[in-house]
């Protein structure tokens, strides 16, 4: 009797796969930053030349064609002060180029995303993955400046061990604008608007070639909201002497900048991918 009870007892349904629930899985995460790194094997030398010829570039025109004309800013010889200066704009120039249209041509054309968001990988890891090796990327980059600055007379400090994870901070923040950026645009015409109008503005008002306290008072607090003028502060307090409170809010405003995009990103790209 109860092996006919047994037999009758119909037989469950296969259990339906579970959910994965946990957020920015390790595995998941992992997967999109080897594929990247793997990618980057093939193309890391005209990157690496470009990331190295231009701020040394940068440093010869400004270093020493205004260094002529303006031998010293802000207590600083006019090569160091663009040589700190220039580290955030090799951030910049690593980070939201590459995110912006590195991204769009995956989505758009080459189809990449489409393929990796068929493994069980979400769009949130897959946007994590991609700013985080962007974000590193553009920690590495950002010291060249650097480098290239002690060539040119710039003496070594110990702060300068802090300038790549304030690069890689900065980094996360822009790249993750980048991928915000692609996800809301039709076209990649259309980054020449975000470019012009956004972009370089904030490029020129960082403090990089020259001080923001000469610009006009409405200036200076649009700088202040700026998330490169704090890269370029926390540069320059890093190699020639950390400020303390000041520098912890710079801090706060490269961290806030970077989770607030890094969220929009994810939010775009989720419209974009999965809507």
């Amino acid at each position: 009797m109860a092996a006919t009870a047994e037999t009758a007892r119909p037989s469950r349904p296969p259990a339906a796969p579970r959910r994965r629930v946990g957020r920015l899985d390790r595995d998941a995460l992992a997967g999109v930053l080897v594929r990247e790194v793997v990618n980057f094997s093939s193309y890391w030398r005209s990157t690496t030349f470009s990331s190295t010829v231009e701020p040394t570039i940068y440093l010869l025109a400004f270093g020493f064609g205004f260094g002529a004309l303006v031998s010293q800013v802000n207590g600083l010889d006019y090569v160091e002060f663009v040589g700190t200066g220039t580290v955030a704009t090799a951030v910049l120039f690593s980070s939201v180029f590459p995110a912006m249209f590195g991204t769009f041509v995956k989505y758009q054309f080459q189809k990449t995303y489409d393929a990796i968001l068929a493994a069980p990988v979400d769009t949130e890891e897959l946007v994590t993955g991609e700013v985080l090796w962007m974000a590193c990327r553009a920690g590495t980059y950002g010291c060249m400046p650097l480098l290239v600055s002690m060539v040119f007379g710039l003496d070594p400090s110990w702060g300068m061990l802090t300038v790549p994870f304030i690069a890689f901070l900065t980094g996360l923040g822009w790249a993750s604008f980048g991928v915000f950026i692609a996800g809301v645009m039709k076209s990649i015409e259309n980054f020449n608007y975000v470019t012009s109008i956004v972009i370089t503005p904030l490029f020129l008002t960082a403090g990089t070639y020259f001080p923001i306290d000469q610009l006009p008072e409405w200036a200076q607090v649009a700088a202040n909201l700026n998330p490169l003028y704090h890269c370029v502060q926390l540069v320059r307090h890093a190699v020639f002497g950390f400020e303390g409170w000041v520098d912890l809010y710079h801090v706060a405003v490269i961290a806030a900048f970077g989770l607030a995009a890094w969220r929009l990103a994810i939010r775009a790209m989720e419209r974009k991918l999965v809507n």
